[in-house]
């Protein structure tokens, strides 16, 4: 059996965390962009952190396992 979480988990964090999808941190006009399709280097940053965090609460903290 394989463990299906890290790449499942990795996968949907990181089609909803990119910059300008859903959300963006911070936005060019305003402190949190809704789905502007623009990024700046600083969103780029502060998506990248909040990706890294979140796996790390997911596989690390919570210890989530999906068993296929």
């Amino acid at each position: 059996m394989h463990d299906w979480a890290a790449p499942l988990i990795a996968s949907a964090l990181f089609a909803f965390l990119s910059p300008g999808l859903i959300l963006q941190f911070p936005g060019k006009e305003s402190p949190v962009g809704f789905m502007n399709m623009k990024t700046t280097v600083a969103s780029i940053f502060v998506h990248t952190v909040l990706y890294g965090l979140f796996l790390i609460l997911f596989l690390v903290v919570l210890n989530v396992h999906v068993y296929a």
